[in-house]
């Protein structure tokens, strides 16, 4: 049975005051759900000196090193304590113009480096209102896939762009349907066994109050979480619901 991962994502928020709320969440590890948070790469450093669950990066670039002013490397984030990073997001997807192709490389790149990955796949609501949803999400599956994509290090949120800080979250029927056209594409790609070990997260305005129902749903394997990631009090509560 793959154990849950409730992961948190501060996206641009946070400072070094902000850290005092990993202290709380700090009470919930140990037990029957992974935890983490991807954080500002300013902050990776001081929240894994503070933290007793996983630290990560938002993103990385998809080269270990050169000119590419603004941007972090995989080995960089290593170095700075983070033990996964985000790649794929939605708001990087559309406001940064990133392909699949560039995700794959980002993906990649932390495997080499030896960290594990959390890939965001999801379709608009215009493409959810086209019938499109599955067809489009299976796609960015397959182009984004990363080679030697393993449970071991890898994990997929599926994020319906439209349920991103919306507010507005996906149907229980919807995200079982979606998360099983996911695990189906996985089979198809990797064979049985490997896609199995692959955990499929749910991200998308998730709550303390939607939370048990989202993450016991079928095929639901954790949450990546944004907005509630941001304290305790919000994030702990989901934590709680996975167990």
């Amino acid at each position: 049975m793959r154990r849950k991962l409730v992961a948190g994502n501060w996206k641009m928020n946070g400072s070094l005051e902000a850290l005092a709320e990993l202290d709380a969440i700090n009470q919930e590890t140990g037990g029957a759900v992974d935890v983490a948070i991807a954080v500002p790469a300013t902050l990776i450093h001081p929240a894994a000196a503070r933290a007793r669950f996983a630290i990560g990066a938002e993103d990385v670039h998809g080269a270990d090193s050169g000119a590419h002013t603004g941007c972090v490397s995989a080995p960089m984030v290593k170095e700075a304590g983070a033990t996964f990073s985000i790649v794929g997001h939605s708001e990087r997807r559309q406001g940064q113009h990133e392909t699949d192709a560039d995700v794959k490389a980002k993906a990649e790149a932390l495997r080499r480096h030896g960290l594990d990955a959390i890939l965001c796949v999801g379709e608009t609501l215009e493409q959810r209102e086209a019938g499109k949803a599955e067809e489009v999400v299976t796609a960015q599956v397959r182009a984004s896939l990363p080679d030697g994509a393993s449970g071991h290090w890898l994990s997929i949120a599926y994020e319906p762009i439209w349920a991103i800080g919306t507010g507005k979250v996906a149907t229980i029927a919807d995200v079982e349907a979606m998360h099983a056209s996911i695990r189906a594409a996985l089979v198809a790609a990797l064979g049985t066994e490997e896609a199995a070990g692959i955990r499929l997260l749910y991200g998308g305005s998730v709550t303390a109050d939607n939370a048990a129902g989202l993450l016991h749903a079928a095929e639901v394997d954790g949450a990546l979480v944004g907005g509630a990631s941001l304290t305790a009090a919000k994030f702990v509560p989901i934590i709680k619901a996975a167990g």
